[in-house]
């Protein structure tokens, strides 16, 4: 079985919504304003980029990522990694042609379907509202978490606030920063 990994820049109040400057949210850009720089604290960004075989998104964030991603540096090792889009609307016509191999996959049970394939880790990247239906079928086997000190209030949350049984996490590997980030890294423990 294959490891689902949610990885997410999030706020010490559990927003994630956008980190990097995405329009429409009041705070977008936080990870970057007023929180000093280093580079030690984003290794695990690297990291994630060499050691997943896929990525899974929902449509929002392909649609906000395939933009920008294909042809940036950083983020050079995903361009050939299959990607796998969760969406009920989305169609072939709307995929990027410059930003390798993308499957539409229609429901959660296909993405069940994909853990249960041959291959390495598939990472999660954004997809708010699809990590919450990842979590609440519990197909998520571990998180990758930078957390910044931040009380961002209002916006779109990791964790979904679905009434459902106790899920526990182990930490598996933390570090904090001079800046005040913490890296955690949980497997969720079924």
């Amino acid at each position: 079985m294959r490891t689902l990994i949610s990885t997410a820049f999030v706020s010490l109040d559990g927003v994630v919504e956008a980190p990097g400057g995405e329009p429409g949210y009041r705070n977008a850009g936080w990870t970057f304003k007023d929180i000093d720089f280093l580079p030690e604290a984003f290794e695990i960004k690297g990291r994630e980029q060499r050691e997943a075989a896929a990525m899974l998104l929902g449509r929002a964030s392909y649609q906000a990522f395939s933009a920008v991603w294909p042809g940036m540096e950083d983020f050079a090792d995903y361009k050939a990694m299959p990607k796998y889009v969760v969406s009920t609307t989305l169609t072939e016509g709307d995929l990027v042609s410059n930003w390798g191999e993308t499957t539409i996959l229609r429901s959660l049970d296909e993405v069940a379907a994909l853990k249960e394939s041959e291959g390495g880790p598939i990472i999660v990247h954004g997809s708010a509202s699809l990590n919450h239906a990842l979590s609440d079928a519990g197909l998520i086997d571990r998180y990758h978490l930078l957390v910044f000190p931040l009380l961002l209030g209002a916006g779109k949350r990791l964790f979904s606030a679905t009434d459902k049984d106790t899920q526990q996490l182990k930490l598996i590997e933390h570090e904090v920063y001079a800046n005040g980030l913490q890296k955690n890294v949980f497997d969720v423990v079924r």
